[in-house]
């Protein structure tokens, strides 16, 4: 009887008889790290038209797609896709955040409890451990015990960690400082053979031999001109302008270049295709998933802002890496045996330099700023600096033992800080506090950005966000993200493959939506915090 049973768990990838299947053979699942809606429209008519336009061509394309809290980090954002919740449950607030107890800021996928493999140095130190919560990829293993089988990819370790879940089978991602591809023992002893003999290749340092060079087939146009206002020189060329010339990098520098370049998708695309011939996803009798995100384009996008020609160009090569995975994919599980869906983690900001040359208002917040002032304001009517424990990103942490200690009242020194915050800085928005957000559920709305972001055990007792074009730096170069605005959260959202009909819709639908359209679609419980729900109807 158990024989049989565990037969028909195994015959369940495959179909429910008569040839029916109720599950593809492969699900893939495409992140791009900054990728703006508007790219897909943007650069367009000098896309090839077997990527991005193929999907859009044949898939689903859901073209008012949006995240729904602040702050919009790739952490966050590679957490709220695959367990289809917002990080008031799944936990993972920011990139980083403050412990109180340990009076440390965590970074999101570090686990000191875990040790590197394929790597002598903390770039390793990677797990899923600070993530709350399940996964589709976490829900795909539990629906079969594990027969199906996970793995992901990026050169992140965060855009690998967070989207393999709990239970992936492997999850890899890019160790800078040797230029291979790493993992943690969190997964497993040692790398398997495949990805040793595909890091002997010293692929990093075989792209970086060749300069950046734009497209001579290619309109540029739109991206005008070369060296926009804002753009850093980070590959200490003194310019920032076509060509990119790295003979005269070091090959450490090579390696750490790498990333910033379109190189890092073609490197990414390479690893991708080496995984599917020696891991052979889909092709043991169940559902398998393959998660792979993109992380190259956001490197370049905080350098030279979503208006640069370098951005443009990388989007025109990171087409043409979409097109041959999805033509490896026809080869290797047929057209429609496999699922893809492709999104963002988050949008981003144009450069201030560049908006203000435009004279649309803009401007950068210097925590190190706030931090003086809030602190010389403690002082001043509290005659303590130290209540100020920490300023993290959006948050404002109190120290609750030295309120204590000079017999204050919590509550009042939370209203004192409120009051202060809007009265000294204009480039804040709608403010909330722990009382106010603590209890209530997420929404899936675009009405409850703080609440949605606020996660009762890691957050600050004060939460706000910024005013449209602002953003925390330190400096008026580059640019970045982590805003409730459209260039922040305003993503594309597309479905491929497996039991998806050619369609466009301009419904208001929400990342937390990818999830529970993917379970449904394959047949499996939606992650446990999910409050999305199936968008493709059959």
């Amino acid at each position: 009887m158990i024989l049989l049973l565990l037969a028909g768990i195994h015959r369940a990838g495959a179909g429910k008889g008569d040839g029916e299947q109720l599950q593809p053979r492969l699900v893939v699942g495409i992140v791009v790290d900054q990728m703006r809606y508007d790219y897909l429209y943007r650069f367009y008519d000098q896309y090839g038209e077997n990527g991005f336009k193929r999907l859009m061509r044949e898939g689903m394309n859901f073209t008012w797609a949006h995240y729904n809290y602040v702050p919009t980090y790739t952490g966050p954002g590679h957490s709220t896709i695959y367990t289809g919740t917002p990080p008031c449950n799944h936990g993972i607030i920011s990139n980083d955040w403050y412990d109180r107890k340990s009076g440390k800021t965590v970074y999101c996928s570090s686990d000191p409890d875990v040790k590197a493999v394929g790597s002598s140095n903390a770039n390793g130190r990677m797990s899923p451990k600070n993530l709350l919560g399940t996964t589709m990829t976490d829900q795909l293993r539990l629906s079969n015990n594990g027969l199906s089988r996970v793995f992901a990819i990026s050169i992140k370790d965060r855009a690998s960690v967070l989207p393999g879940g709990h239970m992936a089978n492997a999850a890899y991602w890019y160790d800078e400082k040797s230029g291979n591809v790493v993992t943690s023992t969190w997964y497993m002893q040692e790398l398997p053979a495949w990805v040793n003999a595909f890091n002997s290749r010293k692929l990093s340092l075989d792209l970086m031999s060749r300069d950046w060079q734009l497209d001579p087939a290619k309109d540029y146009r739109v991206s005008m001109p070369d060296d926009g206002p804002g753009e850093r020189d980070i590959f200490r060329e003194g310019k920032t302008t076509f060509p990119h010339v790295f003979t005269s990098l070091s090959d450490t520098l090579k390696r750490e270049a790498l990333k910033a370049t379109p190189a890092g998708s073609e490197f990414l695309a390479d690893l991708f295709t080496d995984l599917l011939k020696n891991e052979q996803p889909g092709k043991q009798g169940s559902c398998d998933f393959v998660a792979v995100s993109f992380s190259s384009p956001d490197y370049i996008g905080h350098v030279y802002g979503p208006n640069s020609l370098e951005i443009m160009d990388a989007y025109l090569k990171l087409d043409r890496q979409i097109a041959r995975m999805l033509d490896t994919l026809d080869r290797y599980a047929g057209k429609g045996n496999y699922l893809v869906f492709l999104t963002a983690d988050h949008g981003v900001k144009p450069n201030n330099a560049l908006l203000s040359a435009r004279r649309i208002p803009a401007g950068n917040v210097s925590v190190r700023d706030m931090n003086k002032k809030i602190s010389a304001a403690f002082t001043a009517r509290f005659g303590s600096r130290r209540i100020l424990q920490a300023i993290q990103e959006n948050q404002v942490y109190l120290d609750h033992a030295v309120i204590d200690s000079l017999k204050l009242n919590l509550g009042e020194v939370t209203s004192f800080t409120t009051s202060f915050l809007r009265s000294e800085f204009p480039f804040i928005g709608k403010i909330e506090n722990r009382d106010e957000l603590a209890g209530k559920s997420p929404e899936r709305s675009m009405n409850a950005f703080l609440l949605n972001g606020f996660n009762i055990a890691r957050s600050g007792d004060i939460v706000f966000e910024l005013t449209q074009n602002q953003i925390f730096s330190e400096s008026n170069e580059g640019t970045s993200h982590e805003s409730s605005f459209g260039y922040d959260t305003h993503v594309p959202m597309l479905f491929f493959g497996w039991h998806v009909k050619a369609g466009e819709s301009n419904a208001p639908v929400y990342v937390v939506d990818i999830a529970p359209t993917v379970c449904n679609l394959i047949h499996i419980q939606e992650p446990d915090a999910c409050i999305g729900i199936p968008l493709i109807k059959y």
